[in-house]
């Protein structure tokens, strides 16, 4: 897989990699050398952050039960 290094020295990292890694917008990652000389990119921390919906789930509290929900969505009285 290749990609092409942008005027301020950036990349596209290829889905593909950003898959096996586990890595997403706001991942951070890091680059270390071997001693090959090649360098690898390390995911950090936990790896994918977690969804912007992930975030939000189970904060609705107590609310409606079904049936009133059903009943307010069928317009009964």
């Amino acid at each position: 897989m290749g990609t092409t290094v942008t005027s301020k020295g950036q990349v596209t990292i290829p889905k593909a990699v950003r898959d096996f890694l586990g890595i997403g917008p706001g991942s951070k990652v890091e680059f270390q050398r071997v001693k090959d000389g090649s360098v690898v990119v390390v995911p950090l921390g936990e790896g994918r952050p977690e969804s912007r919906f992930a975030r939000l789930r189970g904060h609705a509290g107590a609310g409606m039960t079904t049936d009133e929900i059903m009943a307010m969505t069928r317009g009964d009285d």
